[in-house]
């Protein structure tokens, strides 16, 4: 059953929560003592903790009950950087068992499939080639199958892993990143969980700080010195409440408040992907179901705004820890012949400003 509250006690709640969290994070990270700059960090150990809504336990996608992460990284040769991630709803015959399921574009320059069939039927049935030699097809099907059959509840490997191996975002290695977002009791106590592969471009912005700008690089600096936007960001949306596939369509568009928050410029050659499904147990289209007239239980539309609240804080913390915890990458430009390397996200602006610093 959903609730339904007044709007004076729910926005308390969650802003209650939330500075609870931020004051927590902070205090965390002073206690554990100083910070190298060669550590991987994920952005609550800095402090950094957006908006108002507090995590899940561990602050992933698997927060949400049910889903699973897999991954596959392939590291060959000098010029071979990618790999494979598997995002699993359940743990049961996803074919037979279907969840609703929806997906929003913002801007269709990438490449994917079963897309099409998602936005049919509302139930679920990336370029990294410059640090890879893309055309060089290295992943092989066994792999991929690696990833789906190595899901798993519980943590989530970040950064340069699994399909985000070669990835760049911002000028950085960019990779995987994930967060998650619980609702109080008093809005349902339900979970959104968020998981990024990030390979796109712009101003990079943490939590209100023009980051890209205090490090001199960003979009459009100097008229780019050849600095391009370009790329993709696929982003993974979980939830535990029972959403209908048309809200499901409304909570993805969501996520890319998320992804403006970071400083994304959106550019003409950017392709920005959200794929966005619920866990909801009595909303599983099982064959039962399927075979004749079913009733699905769903949250009415008045009900759904704290859970765009959610999406949103979620999918920008989510890059955050796909760029902190990444690593830099080397690799070899199998056009040109020449090395390149894409250095991770330094840590000294945070660090100083939270005067975490080893030094």
């Amino acid at each position: 059953m959903v609730r339904n509250h007044s709007r004076r006690i729910c926005r308390w709640c969650a802003v209650g929560l939330g500075s609870l969290a931020l004051t927590a994070e902070i205090a965390a990270a002073a206690s554990a003592g100083c910070i190298a700059e060669s550590e991987r960090v994920r952005a609550r150990q800095l402090g950094i903790a957006p908006g108002v809504l507090a995590p899940g336990p561990l602050n992933a996608i698997t927060d949400v009950d049910g889903v699973l992460v897999g991954q596959t990284t392939l590291i060959a040769g000098d010029s071979v950087r990618t790999g494979a991630t598997a995002i699993l709803p359940h743990g049961g015959n996803l074919y037979q068992s279907k969840v609703p399921a929806a997906v929003f574009v913002l801007n269709g320059y990438g490449k994917s499939a079963g897309l099409s069939q998602v936005a049919e039927l509302g139930e679920i049935e990336t370029n990294d080639g410059y640090l890879n030699d893309i055309r060089g097809r290295a992943l092989t099907s066994a792999q991929i199958v690696d990833a789906i059959r190595s899901a798993r509840a519980g943590t989530v490997e970040e950064g340069a892993v699994g399909a985000g191996t070669g990835t760049v975002a911002f000028g950085w290695k960019g990779g995987i990143g994930t967060s998650s977002r619980r609702l109080p009791a008093v809005l349902g106590s339900w979970t959104v969980g968020v998981l990024v592969q990030t390979n796109f471009g712009g101003a990079l912005t943490v939590d209100g700080r023009r980051i890209g700008a205090e490090l001199g690089r960003f979009y459009l600096k100097d008229e780019l010195a050849g600095k391009s936007a370009d790329g993709s960001i696929m982003v993974v949306v979980a939830t535990d409440a029972p959403l209908s596939d048309r809200n499901l369509a409304r909570l993805a568009r969501r996520a890319v408040a998320g992804i403006a928050r970071t400083g994304s410029s959106f550019s003409n050659g950017s392709g920005d992907y959200v794929i966005a499904f619920s866990t909801a147990r009595d909303g599983l289209r099982t064959a039962t179901k399927r075979a004749g007239v079913a009733q699905f239980a769903e949250m009415s539309n008045d009900s759904v705004s704290p859970l765009f609240q959610a999406v949103a804080e979620a999918t920008e913390e989510s890059i955050y820890n796909s760029l902190l915890m990444a690593t830099t990458t080397r690799s070899r430009n199998v056009v040109t012949g020449e090395e390149v390397v894409v250095e991770r996200l330094p840590l000294a602006p945070f660090l100083k400003r939270n005067k975490l610093s080893c030094h």
